[in-house]
């Protein structure tokens, strides 16, 4: 039987809320708007707002946006915190589900304090620039990367041979 203690779960998409909005606290402390700081030749520090989703998708819209993506937030986290009992014994699973629960919130906040998200990681290569992001934005990703791999690499009984010997046992 799974456990279905989330506890720690939720701690760790805690402490991912926290380093977010920490790391924006920072930024907002040292960087104006527009403003960057070289730090490697591959990456600097900027400041800026993204009223939009990722890659500033509908950030020119007319202001409706900022309400739409934190519903959408809430209720993605309201889902994962639902069906996280059910797979918290399953660890990638879980961390996918955690880490996208913590960007989530991180960015929820954003949100409702300044309409739109604090963006200050700018990646770059050969004269191209990556969109700048956030810890919460990188959560999400590597929640997102964990949970494809989970869904590909499957779970031990959903293997063939796996189920072939499960069946066999059943009769």
């Amino acid at each position: 039987m799974p456990s279905r203690n989330i506890e720690r779960w939720l701690w760790l998409a805690g402490v991912v809320v926290v380093i977010d909005q920490l790391s924006k606290w920072l930024v907002l402390a040292w960087l104006q708007p527009g403003d960057s700081i070289y730090v490697a030749p591959f990456f600097n520090w900027v400041l800026t707002f993204n009223a939009g989703a990722a890659f500033s998708f509908l950030s020119d819209a007319s202001g409706w946006q900022r309400w739409f993506f934190s519903a959408l937030a809430l209720g993605i986290s309201a889902w994962i915190i639902s069906i996280l009992p059910r797979h918290s014994g399953e660890f990638r699973l879980s961390l996918a589900l955690t880490l996208i629960l913590g960007g989530a919130v991180g960015n929820v906040i954003d949100r409702l304090r300044f309409g739109a998200v604090v963006d200050f990681i700018q990646w770059h290569a050969a004269g191209f620039y990556w969109p700048a992001f956030n810890v919460a934005d990188a959560a999400i990703s590597i929640g997102a990367t964990l949970m494809i791999w989970d869904q590909l690499a499957g779970k031990p009984h959903d293997r063939p041979d796996t189920a072939q010997r499960r069946q066999g046992e059943r009769f």
